[in-house]
């Protein structure tokens, strides 16, 4: 299959400040939050029917965690990320798929292409989730199955924990920051993205709240942050050496809620899950 062009859309500030977020950080994402993220992969695979034989689209694709478990069913897989780097990272990891560099919501591949589009956390860093979905509709075939992930909020205990170190430090969110516009965000509860798959012409709609447990030690947990990325990445960048460190010195005392007696950190965490038929 050859890709196509896609036509151009005006991308919204909230899409350019996550370019700057995500530039050049494959190598740190892989080292600390992909192994989060990896989490919810086997889930969303089944949510998509992405078996054998079944041609995927992995979007938001990261260094490819999600493009080796579809391949590993036997799925034909297409992957694409908007970070160049991620893209590198998913073509050494998944020889098999064939990567593109694109960004929802302006996907090259023609409509009806896919038995599936999964993506994983992918509308958390987009500017407008509900013309995303509507483009996932449109690149499945009659039938085919769209399937997400995102955050839930309010976030669980794990979630929030560098968050609340940083609040303790006094630092705020960077100026050049945007949050995504009023009028592009949604509700995020089982309610609020399942309302979303309908308005973006997507059938049969479900939501389901995932709930786990993610053990990491602490270093690795706030090196994510420390590396800058992430809203929360850029929080902890902003506020300099000084700020930096007196949010670490917050970390640490607060880690002391999640800290087994191996010196691993459990981590609560809850996402959602939704899928829909194109």
């Amino acid at each position: 299959m050859e890709a196509v062009t896609a036509p151009t859309a005006a991308s919204t500030p909230f899409d350019r400040a996550e370019r700057r977020i995500w530039s050049g950080r494959a190598e740190a994402y892989a080292d600390t939050y992909a192994h989060l993220c990896a989490h919810l992969v086997p889930a969303l695979l089944d949510a998509a029917e992405a078996g054998p034989g079944a041609r995927v689209l992995d979007v938001g694709c990261g260094i490819g965690t999600v493009s080796a478990a579809a391949v590993a069913r036997g799925a034909s897989v297409y992957a694409a990320d908007a970070e160049p780097g991620m893209v590198a990272a998913t073509r050494r990891a998944v020889p098999g798929v064939t990567a593109h560099i694109a960004r929802l919501p302006e996907l090259p591949y023609a409509n009806d292409t896919f038995d599936a589009a999964v993506g994983n956390f992918v509308l958390n860093h987009v500017g407008r989730p509900l013309a995303a979905l509507a483009e996932l509709r449109r690149i499945t075939r009659p039938g085919g199955r769209v399937a997400v992930t995102i955050w839930r909020s309010p976030g669980a205990p794990g979630q929030t924990l560098i968050g609340r170190a940083a609040q303790a430090a006094g630092l705020t969110r960077p100026d050049w920051l945007p949050a995504l516009a009023p009028e592009d965000d949604f509700p995020r509860t089982k309610e609020g993205l399942a309302a979303l798959l309908g308005a973006a012409g997507l059938l049969d709609a479900e939501c389901s709240e995932m709930a786990w447990e993610h053990r990491c030690d602490p270093d690795t947990w706030w090196a994510g942050a420390e590396q800058g990325i992430g809203a929360i990445g850029q929080v902890l960048t902003g506020g300099g050496a000084e700020g930096m460190a007196a949010a670490r010195r917050a970390y640490d005392d607060l880690c002391a809620e999640f800290l087994t007696r191996d010196g691993l950190l459990v981590l609560p965490h809850g996402a959602l899950l939704a899928r829909g038929r194109a």
